[in-house]
Parts: C-alpha cells; sequence; structure tokens
C-alpha cells in the first residue's frame, strides 16, 4: 500500500470572517470554492506547509494556529488535514495568485453562500464546530 500524502487547508479567519478561494484551474474543480492549500512538501512540516502555500497562492504573511481535528480523503493517495490560521500584523490583504479567480470573506452566517468543492464540505463543518460557531442555514 501506497503512502498517503497529506494536503493542507487554510481556515484562515480575519475579524470574524472565513476566506473562501474559487478555483480556476484545472478545470474539472474551476468555479467551485476551497480552503486554501497544498501539498506538504518531502521534510516540510504541515504547519509550514500552510503557511508557505498561503504565501504563494494569496500573498500573505499568515501563521498557523492550530489543527482541526480530523481528516478527510481527496482523490488516492491525497488526504486533507485542516489548519485554523491568521494573518500576521503587517501581512497585505490576500489576493488571487495561483490557482483561483475570486476570494471572499465569509461571515459564519453566510459560510454556505458559496459552491465549496465536495471534499472541502466536511472540512468546514468540522472547523465551525472546532470553533463553537454555528453553521449558516
Amino acid at each position: 500500500m501506497s503512502e498517503r500524502i497529506v494536503v493542507v487547508g487554510a481556515a484562515l479567519w480575519h475579524e470574524g470572517r472565513l476566506l473562501a478561494a474559487r478555483r480556476s484551474a484545472p478545470a474539472e474543480l474551476a468555479g467551485r470554492w476551497e480552503l486554501p492549500g497544498g501539498k506538504v512538501e518531502p521534510g516540510e512540516a504541515p504547519e509550514a506547509a500552510v503557511v508557505r502555500e498561503l504565501r504563494e497562492e494569496l500573498g500573505v504573511d499568515a501563521e498557523a494556529v492550530e489543527r482541526v481535528p480530523g481528516e478527510w480523503p481527496l482523490r488516492t493517495p491525497y488526504v486533507m488535514r485542516v489548519w485554523t490560521t491568521r494573518l500576521r500584523p503587517g501581512s497585505a490583504a490576500p489576493r488571487p495568485l495561483e490557482d483561483h479567480d475570486e476570494l471572499r470573506w465569509l461571515t459564519p452566517d453566510r459560510i454556505w453562500d458559496v459552491d465549496w468543492l465536495d471534499h472541502d464540505v466536511p472540512a468546514v463543518r468540522e472547523t465551525l464546530v472546532h470553533l463553537g460557531l454555528r453553521e449558516g442555514v
């Protein structure tokens, strides 16, 4: 059996809002929303991968706060783990740089206003539970 490859997702919170990123690529994911992130590189700590991915994808200086309990399967052999993150003081505002064409800050009552990728739905749900926030209707 092959080793699982960890993909980190960043639940970036700022001023009580969660950042959602709309995919522009690949074609089969374009137009759907996700938590930004990406693969952990060999020898890289997952927390460092979250920070690196946010810098590469959104141009921000962020820090990992804590891991959200759970792990969500993607296509084999990938699994997603999520960290809550926050912007560091003085960070630039996020902007879509790689694989995204739009960003939205969502208040807890508007979390479900976007069409999340199927595999991000349970991760977003668990993030809300972990933070003690109510899901929007």
